[in-house]
């Protein structure tokens, strides 16, 4: 695919922004907060800070310096009117001369290689690709933090901000923290952190999602403590070196949380309720589905609970967050497989409606990585995964047509019922998620050296591979080349079984007419794009894992599509899609928080050395927050076993 300059890129050659400039030029928000912090705010702010030395001298997200004072000696008036027209004239004739040309295709080559050659496969330049992402990070970050700096929502087309609560949750600073470490982005950190230690706090009455809050603000703490201290050349800052009186504030402020977060484990059953009121440490059931809890939201606190308690030695963390993963297993999910909903109250799953998307995505991807957490010292977490593995294969694994792809359908009427074509976007988790868990983190390659390499491993990589390729067309199906939020799949009646004979095609044929497009269905109420990680990040995986170039490649044209598409006019940003399936897109005015804390970060790290967050010595949250891995101790062990039950393992 090709691809021009985007058409939502900040326009620096309108006449109207002169007037801009002048009024922006003597206000005190050009000189905004961010600069006493020594970074530029703007849009471009890192291309300025290059070209230009005395960086205090320019209006921030603009690309001219500021303009003189005008003299007030009194002129006849139509002496200052051929005065400005004259000059008004001059500058027309050195503009049409090409005479300010060079600075201003310097402030806009951010974008000229949209449109040019960069080489491929080992010849690319990927550090080069990685400052791409870095320029895409700091555009979107400069846009936050001039128009809604320390609001928890950026609406980036209205240019306005919005709060959750009532003094903010620091939602988007907080869930982009260690990715702005990790990219060292130091005069930023600096400036978040300075938000964190002055105004974050959680003693106000809000109702908030236990599960939401756990993985983006719990996690994002105790990741930016973790990087920060393992990482210390990354965005360095003295405030938290060792001993220093700021050392501990992430740590601090990710305890003081998850105090209040811990009371929704407070339940009959230990099964943790859906919301919390963060002020007054009370708990709430769900207001839909008899106030059942989401089974994956449930599951999926464990890393960073268990974390939190090896870093405070506070046993209580552990107790509570293990005990869920107990009362869903005793439950005895057939083929490892789990309904959606669970009830807080009994302990007992509500409905049959089983899928990898959402409400059940998560419960799978934590399994193996609490296995891996804890150094492969909890066995039960690998063997609910292997188990859950082989039910999607019996269950819901089938091959479309007519091209084969694999794709994970759903058993909306439980494993009796009919399969449903259907993957969520959420479900391009798993590819990455098989690998992962095939090799622990090393490559393919070295984990065939170590051994034993078995059967079962060869497989699961290969269905890794295939659920890849289905993923990567979910985006090629589309014509912005930005996947839809659910696609639908044409398939065999009844669904050919896992065991089927089946070949997809290697290459998606460019031809508006490619057999292959006959394979995917997009409906009408499902074409917006919310900026979601979950293929970049399987491309990442798969790209360390197999060390198989193509999956940076497919990385590379899936981020181009984001620069090209998805750019806000006037400095705005990037905002999630109302509907990608045309050209131009509509866009849906909301910047994620995962689009700064997952997609830019997969982005980054797909294109950055191995040796960045080794897979093999750490794991990432559900939320792409990294923490270290750590071995049990007479504290912090396994405070249950499995109890014996009979499993599943072929479909009827």
């Amino acid at each position: 695919m090709s691809f021009s300059v985007p058409k939502h890129t900040p326009t620096f050659n309108n006449p109207q922004r002169v007037v801009e400039d002048h009024i922006w030029g003597s206000t005190a928000v050009a000189r905004g907060p961010s600069n006493k912090h020594g970074h530029s705010g703007g849009i471009l702010g890192g291309v300025q800070d290059r070209l230009f030395e005395n960086r205090d001298a320019l209006p921030m997200y603009k690309d001219k310096p500021y303009a003189y004072p005008p003299s007030h000696r009194r002129r006849p008036l139509w002496r200052r009117k051929r005065t400005i027209g004259l000059v008004v004239v001059v500058l027309f004739v050195f503009y049409y001369l090409g005479a300010f040309r060079e600075h201003h295709d310097t402030i806009v080559t951010p974008w000229s290689w949209l449109s040019s050659p960069s080489g491929s496969g080992k010849s690319a330049d990927w550090l080069g690709r990685r400052q791409r992402v870095v320029e895409a990070f700091d555009l979107s970050w400069d846009a936050y933090s001039r128009y809604a700096w320390g609001y928890d929502e950026f609406h980036p087309v209205s240019k306005k901000g919005r709060q959750m609560a009532p003094n903010g949750m620091g939602w988007i600073i907080v869930d982009a923290l260690d990715t702005m470490i990790l990219m060292n982005l130091t005069s930023r950190v600096v400036h978040a952190r300075q938000w964190i230690s002055d105004m974050l706090t959680y003693d106000q009455s809000q109702d908030v999602s236990t599960f939401e809050t756990t993985i983006r603000m719990l996690g994002g703490l105790l990741s930016a403590h973790y990087i920060s201290s393992a990482y210390p050349d990354l965005a360095a800052i003295s405030d938290d070196d060792s001993g220093a009186p700021g050392e501990d504030l992430y740590l601090e402020k990710a305890r003081d949380l998850a105090d209040r977060l811990v009371v929704a484990f407070d339940s009959p059953s230990g099964v943790p309720f859906a919301s919390v009121n963060i002020g007054k440490y009370e708990s709430l059931p769900a207001h839909d589905e008899g106030g059942a809890s989401s089974t994956a939201e449930a599951t999926t606190l464990q890393l960073e609970f268990k974390y939190l308690a090896k870093l405070t030695g506070e046993k209580d963390f552990w107790d509570k967050a293990e005990k869920v993963m107990e009362v869903v297993d005793n439950n005895a999910p057939e083929a490892g497989l789990v309904p959606i909903y669970i009830n807080p109250t009994t302990g007992e799953f509500r409905g049959k409606n089983i899928r990898l998307g959402s409400r059940g995505d998560s419960y799978y991807e934590y399994l193996i990585k609490q296995y891996l957490q804890t150094n492969k010292q909890e066995p039960q977490y690998l063997e609910m995964w292997d188990e859950s593995l082989q039910g999607v294969r019996d269950h819901l694994v089938t091959y479309t047509e007519p091209s084969k792809f694999t794709i994970i359908g759903e058993r909306q009427s439980g494993l009796d019922g009919p399969l449903t074509a259907k993957m969520d976007h959420l479900v391009c988790f798993m590819p990455g998620t098989i690998a992962l868990a095939v090799t622990g983190g090393l490559t393919e390659a070295e984990a065939k050296k170590r051994g034993p390499w078995t059967k079962k491993n060869e497989a699961d990589m290969q269905l890794a591979r295939e659920l890849m390729q289905t993923c990567w067309g979910m985006y090629k199906y589309m014509a912005t080349g930005l996947a839809a939020e659910i696609t639908y799949f044409n398939i065999a009646n009844p669904p050919l079984p896992e065991s089927a004979p089946h070949q997809a095609p290697a290459e998606f044929d460019e031809d508006p007419e490619a057999e292959w497009r006959q394979d995917f269905d997009v409906h009408a109420l499902d074409t917006h794009n919310l900026q979601r990680p979950e293929t970049v990040e399987s491309l990442f995986y798969m790209w360390r894992i197999t060390g198989e170039i193509k999956y940076r490649e497919w990385g590379w044209e899936m981020f181009k599509s984001f620069m090209n598409y998805t750019a806000v006019p006037e400095g705005g940003g990037f905002s999630s899609l109302s509907d990608a399936s045309k050209i131009p897109p509509v866009m849906r005015d909301n910047m994620e928080s995962f689009w700064l804390a997952e997609t830019l970060k997969y982005f980054y790290l797909l294109f950055s050395p191995n040796d960045l967050l080794p897979l093999d010595k750490i794991v990432l949250n559900t939320e792409a927050h990294p923490f270290p891995r750590f071995d049990l101790g007479p504290i912090l062990s396994t405070g249950w076993k499995r109890k014996p039950k009979t499993v599943k393992t072929t479909a009827a």
